[in-house]
């Protein structure tokens, strides 16, 4: 395989560096894969969390969350010349299920249920920072010119 069948961009994505020996995005021949994603901005900091008083009690948004993270994977996906409307295929990790109708209402926002990705939603004990209550990994195929 070449290195243009097995492509990984140099500045992929977000402007968010991976937390490990990763890359966000990588592209195989038609297919594209992108790696579990948080809504984890440039900064380090975490959209959808609300600080609800003064004493820094924390609200996790997973509306806000999901909102997030398919906006990161959709920058990450143009990186190759791809979009959300390439995506064939969704797993989505939820730290508690009692979040699924928010995460279900913003993701129903980026997908229809009738031409969107095929999905999976499956409930983990933890993602790797405590105010992360969302991460999606996708699959997309787009046909190469």
């Amino acid at each position: 395989m070449s290195n243009k069948d097995n492509k990984i961009p140099a500045s992929a994505g977000t402007g968010v560096t991976p937390r490990g020996a990763y890359p966000h995005v990588k592209q195989v021949g038609d297919f594209i894969f992108v790696s579990g994603t948080s809504s984890r901005r440039p900064d380090n900091t975490i959209a959808g969390v609300d600080i609800i008083d003064d004493m820094g009690t924390k609200r996790l948004n997973a509306y806000t969350q999901t909102q997030e993270v398919l906006k990161n994977i959709d920058k990450n996906l143009q990186k190759v010349g791809a979009s959300l409307k390439d995506v064939v295929d969704v797993t989505s990790f939820l730290v508690n299920m009692n979040d699924f109708a928010d995460y279900n209402k913003a993701y129903a926002e980026f997908f229809q249920k009738e031409t969107g990705p095929t999905r999976t939603t499956v409930a983990v004990h933890q993602l790797p920072h405590p105010d992360l209550v969302v991460e999606i990994k996708v699959m997309a195929y787009k046909k190469k010119d």
